[in-house]
């Protein structure tokens, strides 16, 4: 696995495909919010590291905002490090009817 300070980290681009199998979305669009730092960034901006599962690490701190490992038929995703993640787009507005 890459580990912080490490410069070949991908960005959270990566982390798409998984990710929109769990929100249905593209989260890399959203803007999310460090809970360590309080550096707010759009989610493609995270330092991204590959193991055996995916740790996204905030591009200004480098702590972990996000976890995420398929075991079997299930996957653990661990958001703790991000106070919030805001997704924009006409998908989210409510509808008047």
């Amino acid at each position: 696995m890459r580990r912080p300070g490490d410069e070949r980290h991908l960005d959270g681009n990566a982390a798409a495909g998984q990710l929109s199998t769990i929100f249905g979305v593209d989260v890399t669009a959203a803007e999310g919010q460090c809970a360590h730092c309080g550096a707010i960034d759009r989610f493609a901006s995270a330092h991204l590291y590959l193991g055996p599962g995916l740790v996204a690490r905030c591009p200004v701190c480098e702590h972990v905002l996000l976890r995420l490992v398929a075991a079997g038929e299930q996957m653990l995703l661990d958001l703790r490090g991000l106070k919030y993640l805001r997704f924009h787009g006409p998908e989210f507005q409510e509808s008047g009817g």
